[in-house]
């Protein structure tokens, strides 16, 4: 995979149409900083929906990993906090 580029916001609001287009037909996610650190990143729909999709696969496997094997006693809030926490 090739190197994403990497524009601050003030680079990007400069030619932010140039960055969608980018992202959406040559599918080149832009990473964007604010003050050096990387804050953000212009992506296409259609990398986001696949994004999003594989996380609601992973977060179901992990509460059917947990459903499998429930731990006595432990609240739903911990266990929800740990699939949140894995997700990540």
């Amino acid at each position: 995979m090739s190197q994403m580029p990497i524009e601050s916001i003030r680079d990007v609001r400069a030619h932010l149409a140039e960055v969608v287009e980018r992202a959406n037909h040559d599918d080149v996610p832009t990473v964007i900083t604010r003050r050096g650190k990387q804050v953000a990143a212009v992506v296409s729909i259609e990398i986001l929906r696949k994004y999003q999709e594989w996380e609601e696969r992973e977060i179901n496997r992990i509460i059917d990993e947990r459903m499998a094997t429930p731990a006595a006693g432990v609240p739903i809030e911990d266990v929800m906090r740990e699939t949140l926490a894995r997700s990540e």
